[in-house]
């Protein structure tokens, strides 16, 4: 019996050495990690998995096309870049020949099923024709908005009060993040608050398992996890099996309040998709993939964007001056859809925050026949190409010197001599690729931005945030990124007398305070940046 071990053993040894060897010009490449035969790059692979961000972001730095190429035991080459023209190219140009990939849909296809975040071709096209058309619709838009005014008004603000009034340390980072999936409940599923408490804790877990599969040192791991059904791979099929439960019922019961009312009269994406005729899987599939994609995505940004400005004073009162101002134009002061698009410098603000913090540091395609990016480098049928927008944030290359400050005003046109307010530059979506690009671009970015514009905008009105701890906190990668240890905050009442006062000191001086400390460069970029008017 041992024999029969040992010769299968051997047996697997020598096909993996072959099947995983890397091309010879792999070996000690000057950017890509040095690679061995069999183990690929698992050494520094192993040695870098609690900083593989910057890790990556410090190879790509040394390599003049902006492209790696990473190999470790049990996967298949790993294309890493943060070349606009590749990604381009990727999103758009050959997008035929970067799908998902079964890579992909296997670590999330237990959470997200057949939903249209998680499957190519004929599945993906028809759900994409029909969530565009329902994001499209005006009475979406207006419908956000209702729940945004809602659960701020209801939620978000009275437990800031209460924190300000008590002198009580506050998460604003999980605050966010249960109102943010709240939001995005009320908006995909209708739900009431105890339904969406009850999913909430295993979404929390579904996707964090989820997430953790892509970081495994070796690949294989979580697929013998589950194959065993032990460990965080057990947690996870608990986990879904609850979420597709909870989903469920919601629907049946939607379905049953069909036969007494017309849900066309409902604004929620579930009464939407179950009156055109969809069955319960395919429904509960997309449901859950609006939910995933809308639940932390804006609580990340918005939470590093508090962090950033409890650090800069000066770019806070300029943006407490342009919330009041707009605010003071309309109708019992209060921020509609039409004033949240004017708000220019938040969304300058908001930009460069996700640009330093993207909610979603990188994004994977699997390549379906050999290919050949722009910048020369060759990709096989089967690589697993990324492209790398936190890597992309910091790039010399493509934001100047001063790629580490946090600069909203490199988001703004210069002023048109007119005393109209600067409006916001249209940097290239493959320079800035937060939302993707081309065919799988974000349809939920309008809804995102409006989302964010307002919650901060309604926070900043009225309070001022300020960080416990002096530390720079900890960027963690998950499905979307966040803060570790959470972001615990004091908030204090901003009164009309402060505001007025703040106002007046930062129209006094036009210096931006530097995170890093250092000297700031004003550098030219020869990108094309059109005018955007959102």
């Amino acid at each position: 019996m041992g024999i029969i071990i040992s010769l299968f053993s051997i047996s697997i040894f020598i096909y993996l050495l072959f099947r995983f060897r890397p091309p010879a010009g792999d070996f000690f490449s000057h950017s890509s990690p040095p690679t061995y035969p069999f183990i690929g790059c698992l050494l520094s692979f192993y040695n870098n998995r609690n900083r593989l961000l910057d890790w990556y972001t410090e190879l790509l730095s040394g390599s003049a096309s902006g492209t790696i190429v990473v190999r470790r035991l049990g996967c298949r080459r790993t294309v890493v870049t943060v070349n606009p023209d590749n990604v381009e190219y990727i999103l758009t140009t050959h997008f035929v020949n970067f799908p998902k990939g079964k890579p992909f849909t296997e670590i999330l296809g237990d959470f997200l099923g057949c939903g249209i975040f998680n499957v190519d071709g004929e599945l993906w096209r028809t759900q994409r024709k029909l969530a565009s058309h329902e994001f499209s619709a005006k009475s979406l838009q207006e419908f956000v908005v209702e729940t945004l005014e809602s659960e701020v008004e209801m939620r978000l603000l009275p437990a800031l009060e209460t924190s300000s009034r008590d002198g009580a340390v506050v998460d604003l980072q999980d605050l966010l993040k249960r109102f943010a999936f709240g939001v995005i409940c009320k908006v995909v599923l209708g739900s009431e608050e105890e339904t969406i408490l009850e999913l909430e804790k295993s979404f929390d877990v579904a996707s964090k398992v989820s997430a953790g599969r892509a970081m495994e040192p070796v690949y294989v791991i979580w697929k013998v996890k589950r194959w065993f059904g032990v460990g965080s791979e057990w947690q996870l099929k608990t986990a879904v099996a609850e979420v597709h439960r909870k989903v469920k019922n919601i629907i049946e019961k939607r379905r049953e309040r069909k036969k007494m009312e017309d849900l066309h009269e409902r604004k929620d994406l579930l009464s939407r998709l179950i009156s055109i005729g969809y069955d319960d899987e395919v429904i509960r599939d997309m449901a859950i993939s609006f939910i995933m994609a809308g639940r932390d995505t804006t609580s990340a940004a918005m939470t590093w964007l508090f962090w950033l400005l409890s650090h800069h004073p000066n770019i806070q009162n300029q943006l407490v001056e342009e919330i009041d101002l707009e605010s003071a134009l309309r109708v019992e002061q209060k921020l509609d859809y039409k004033s949240l698009k004017e708000l220019k410098f938040l969304k300058a603000c908001l930009c460069e925050t996700m640009r330093m913090y993207p909610p979603v540091p990188w994004d994977s395609k699997h390549a379906i026949a050999d290919d050949q990016l722009p910048d020369g480098t060759p990709v096989q049928a089967g690589d697993r190409v990324t492209y790398f927008p936190y890597g992309m944030g910091r790039m010399e290359r493509l934001w100047g010197k001063d790629w580490f400050e946090f600069k909203p005003s490199r988001w703004l046109l210069e002023p048109d001599g007119r005393g109209r307010r600067r409006g916001v530059k249209l940097v290239s979506p493959y320079k800035f690729p937060i939302f993707q690009a081309g065919p799988r671009v974000c349809l939920g970015k309008e809804m995102a931005f409006i989302q964010m514009k307002y919650v901060v905008a309604s926070i900043l009105s009225q309070f001022r945030i300020k960080p416990i701890a002096a530390d720079h906190p900890v960027f963690v990668p998950l499905l979307t990124a966040h803060m570790a240890g959470g972001f615990k905050v004091l908030c204090q009442r901003r009164e009309k007398e402060e505001r007025e006062r703040e106002t007046a000191n930062s129209r006094q001086t036009n210096k931006i305070p530097n995170l890093n400390n250092q000297k700031k460069t004003q550098v030219n970029n020869s990108n094309t940046e059109l005018t955007d008017h959102s």
